[in-house]
């Protein structure tokens, strides 16, 4: 049975330092995704949306490596990309208007539609009332520029800031904050949370 390791392919995505910004290039990648609003700390709309993308995600990582294809890979750790209209919110900490869109990469394999197999059958098993919003859709970044952040979400702040202050002296934000979030934060203590945070460059 062929294995693929995404983290290992794309391993400068998925690796940072949280002592340094780096920058990197990030090719064209395919996303399981779903939008949304509201504090994600609060919403169930959040909640809804996060479980219904692990579920698909691995009905469909189940779905080939049982399948005639034979092939097994890992699914990616869950990733965000955040904004608002008025982006002032972010720094008054105003969360019910931060808007989201969550999302798990997809190996390029992965057509639409085992996808769109893989949401009936995740609904069959279960009610998850995401599910029809969900979408399998390419995401371009780019020229973007990354840190690592270790601790919790609400400490992120300077990371932040030294993230933007890099950009800043190179040129120029574009794009959506992104954050990848490596630790399982059901089980890990909130002080060894690790987020990979990722900023788009002009």
């Amino acid at each position: 049975m062929k294995k693929i390791d995404l983290k290992k392919e794309f391993k400068h995505l998925y690796q940072a330092s949280a002592k340094e910004v780096v920058q990197v290039t990030v090719p064209t990648l395919k996303y399981l995704m779903v939008d949304g609003h509201g504090d994600p700390n609060t919403s169930k709309e959040f909640a809804q949306a996060v479980e219904a993308l692990f579920a698909v995600s691995y009905t469909a990582k189940f779905a080939l490596k049982k399948g005639a294809e034979a092939i097994d890979y890992a699914v990616i750790p869950l990733e965000g990309l955040w904004w608002g209209d008025d982006m002032s919110v972010f720094v008054t900490g105003d969360k019910t208007n931060w808007k989201w869109t969550m999302m798990i990469l997809q190996p390029a394999f992965v057509s639409a539609k085992v996808i769109e197999a893989s949401i009936v059958s995740a609904g069959k098993k279960k009610e998850l009332p995401s599910l029809s919003k969900l979408r399998l859709e390419e995401l371009s970044e780019g020229s973007c520029a990354q840190i690592m952040h270790v601790g919790p979400f609400s400490e992120e702040g300077p990371a932040i800031a030294k993230l933007h202050e890099f950009i800043s002296a190179r040129s120029g934000l574009t794009g959506k904050h992104h954050e990848i979030y490596l630790s399982d934060i059901r089980r890990a203590h909130p002080e060894k949370w690790k987020t990979i945070l990722r900023q788009p460059m002009k």
